[in-house]
């Protein structure tokens, strides 16, 4: 185990306790010596961690101290890394950009012990799969998304008839081969799946939809629980 993970540990230790506890307890479930303890302790004092005590007495952790946004384990970092190398091979320019961005981010300010597993490629994306062409800038979809903005759209179905879409997404969806946009249809009075590789064009309306996002999606996973009928067909 890491220093950084060892520290970590006994973080997290000290909240599961809500009253003073022993050094020789702490020692015992994070599995080190009693001196290693004691300076891993002063350690997380002098990074600003409220922990009362002292030997003999026991030690408490005071409420509201939050984790550097950096002390990851080396499986989070892993899960992370994995994760950015994902969406850097699986998905549009600009978001594999921000991926390989974040990654060199935490990089620069991980602790220097924790620094090789972000580089590691022991844990490998695999070979790309053949993404069905998408002619609109998923961008523009995200950035509508995140804004709760409508969107009109020209949209091909799977019987190859073109109509002019009003709608209103709320969430896209990353799959093996295509993309899967969720909003709500007004032509259509409901919620629809639209393939992005079917969407021939796309405008801004610059509007904001009358529903809050997190409305459509719980009605979203409400609907995919109980019947898959009234959709459009992917």
């Amino acid at each position: 185990m890491s220093r950084s993970e060892r520290l970590l540990e006994l973080i997290q230790t000290l909240r599961r306790h809500r009253r003073p506890v022993s050094g020789q307890t702490l020692a015992d479930e994070t599995g080190v010596s009693l001196r290693t303890l004691y300076r891993d302790i002063a350690t997380l004092q002098g990074q600003g961690a409220d922990i009362e005590g002292e030997p003999g007495l026991g030690y408490i952790l005071k409420p509201g101290f939050m984790l550097p946004p950096l002390m990851f384990s080396e499986d989070e970092i892993e899960a992370l890394a994995l994760g950015a190398r994902w969406v850097a091979s699986r998905t549009d320019d600009e978001l594999a950009r921000a991926a390989a961005n974040a990654l060199t981010k935490i990089a620069a300010v991980l602790p220097e012990d924790l620094r090789p597993r972000i580089e590691s490629e022991g844990l490998r994306v695999g070979p790309n799969p053949a993404l069905e062409p998408v002619s609109v800038d998923l961008a523009v979809i995200r950035k509508a998304i995140r804004q709760e903005h409508m969107l009109e759209i020209n949209y091909l179905d799977a019987a190859s008839q073109e109509t002019t879409r009003r709608i209103w997404p709320f969430m896209l969806g990353y799959m093996e081969r295509v993309r899967i946009l969720g909003a709500w249809c007004e032509l259509r009075n409901g919620i629809r799946h639209f393939r992005t590789d079917r969407i021939l064009s796309l405008e801004q309306t610059g509007k904001r939809y009358p529903q809050r996002k997190a409305v459509l999606l719980k009605a979203w996973k409400e609907q995919q629980g109980m019947s898959e009928s009234n959709t459009d067909k992917i």
